[in-house]
């Protein structure tokens, strides 16, 4: 576990943006004694952590992220469990993590366990492989998100770990289910390399995938109690027991509204934070910033159904996500489309069912009907110009085909193109939600190569969103690894 500082600093911490990263970075700020104040734009703190009965009383909806496969692996978490869980937070898991189905054939099916989701792979082996390849990954799987949720210039903890983990993760995604003989082993593994965003054809495009899938086997792809909301309900009661606050409806536009405070955290977008710093920020710094590319965007569907989507796979009727998009070449194609700007005709689409994990997401109507929530968004590309109804029928269609009748079961629905992802979190800059483009090169100069990615070139002021390493996901890492940067810049001013 990473240490916590010790309570010996004293001085006043403002971080912009009160997301996952932006939270975890002002608790690791307030332990080390600093007066934290946390400003958040919105109506409530959160981010991509929020959650609301959209559509139908009584039945909730996760706005943004809605699983988290790496938050029980990060460091920041195991730290802290205990004092979380003080705070409410309770971590659900489905009897099947994820499912793959594919017309006609056998299922991917992604259990916790490494052996059991092996031995449902069907192809001896690919069973082999799959136990061979993630096996010692899930074992150590703690210690290695301790490892690569770590800024990526940094000397290895573990080094045969790392090196185990990096022989892989290294590799193109295409390669690794190359390996794989069955259809659904393949598609399985394309799936999960899927969450990269990225072409399986480029290097390192399997890393992404193989610390959710390592993670995965560990602790399952769960879901928080009551919604993502949850995890920062507990954040924030974390925080305000360590004397930190968090004042919703603060927006920080300029530079000026910087002054008087010791450290700045920004949980911004880096075309926000630029603006926000103005010609403080270096030149150097304002370049790579502007070469830094943003990667393909999404668009994201709720609905409410009546009872349950009515799958033809059985296995994905019991899984807290489904995969959508065929076999394991269909889905490298689509990805291929997005990042070269061409919308597929059948993009990749991740649906998720939380209710299975937590029915507490679910209500009851007064004629007995059972109501439940669909989360389900599809890849496109950048930039997609798309109509609320456009995005609908793009993203239900997926799930028709591998459920014939879900519309039929549509009782309330909204659908969100592009740009209305980043209208409701303006760090997913044109619907980009990973927080740029996961190629090899970004994938190390996340926003630039250098020991600190974290540092703005402006003394005392750091970036601590996706943009920076270790990337998307509710990981907490990034804002742990800035808060940190930011301390030792404090110890020695």
């Amino acid at each position: 576990m990473t240490p916590r500082a010790p309570r010996r600093l004293t001085g006043r911490a403002l971080v912009v943006g009160s997301g996952p990263n932006g939270l975890a970075g002002a608790i690791v700020l307030a332990e080390a004694g600093l007066d934290v104040t946390v400003a958040e734009e919105n109506y409530a703190p959160g981010g991509g952590l929020r959650s609301a009965e959209l559509l139908v009383p009584g039945v909730v909806h996760d706005l943004c992220s809605a699983v988290h496969p790496l938050a029980q692996a990060s460091p920041f978490y195991r730290a802290r469990a205990a004092d979380l869980k003080k705070h409410g937070l309770q971590f659900l898991s489905p009897e099947v993590d994820a499912c793959h189905p594919l017309p006609d054939q056998k299922a991917g099916v992604l259990l916790t366990g490494v052996g059991e989701t092996a031995r449902g792979l069907g192809d001896g082996r690919d069973r082999r492989a799959w136990q061979l390849a993630l096996g010692p990954l899930a074992e150590r799987a703690d210690e290695l998100a301790g490892e690569f949720l770590r800024p990526p210039l940094h000397l290895p903890r573990r080094p045969m770990l790392a090196a185990r983990f990096g022989a892989l993760a290294g590799m193109p995604a295409a390669a690794l289910t190359g390996a794989l003989r069955s259809p659904a082993a393949k598609a399985l593994a394309a799936g999960i390399f899927a969450h990269a965003f990225a072409p399986h054809h480029l290097p390192a495009s399997a890393a992404p995938g193989l610390l959710l899938a390592a993670a995965g086997h560990r602790h399952g792809w769960p879901v928080a109690r009551g919604g993502s909301a949850a995890i920062a309900r507990a954040l924030v009661g974390l925080l305000e027991d360590l004397g930190g606050r968090v004042e919703t409806g603060r927006a920080i536009d300029d530079a000026g509204e910087l002054s008087g405070f010791d450290v700045v955290l920004l949980d911004t977008s880096l075309e926000r934070a630029a603006s926000i710093l103005g010609e403080l920020l270096p030149a150097r710094v304002a370049g790579a910033w502007r070469r830094f590319r943003r990667g393909p965007a999404v668009a994201k569907i709720d609905a409410v159904v009546e009872g349950e989507i009515p799958w033809l796979e059985p296995q994905a009727r019991r899984a807290g996500t489904v995969h959508l998009g065929g076999e394991a070449r269909d889905v490298a194609r689509a990805e291929r489309d997005c990042w070269t700007g061409r919308l597929p005709e059948r993009p990749f689409t991740l649906v998720a069912q939380q209710h299975l994990a937590d029915p507490s997401r679910s209500t009851t109507d007064g004629s007995g009907r059972r109501l439940n929530p669909v989360w389900a968004y599809s890849h496109v590309p950048a930039g997609w110009d798309a109509t609320e109804d456009e995005a609908w029928e793009l993203v239900s269609a997926q799930i028709e085909r591998a459920a014939p009748g879900f519309r039929e079961r549509v009782v309330a629905r909204r659908a969100l193109p592009p740009r209305e992802i980043e209208a409701h979190n303006a760090n997913n800059v044109g619907g980009d939600i990973a927080g740029g483009a996961n190629g090899p090169i970004q994938l190390l100069a996340r926003p630039r190569l250098l020991g600190d990615p974290y540092s703005t070139g402006v003394p005392g002021v750091y970036v601590c969103s996706a943009s920076t390493p270790p990337g998307g996901g509710v990981h907490l890492a990034a804002g742990e690894n800035a808060a940190r940067s930011a301390l030792r810049w404090l110890e020695r001013r």
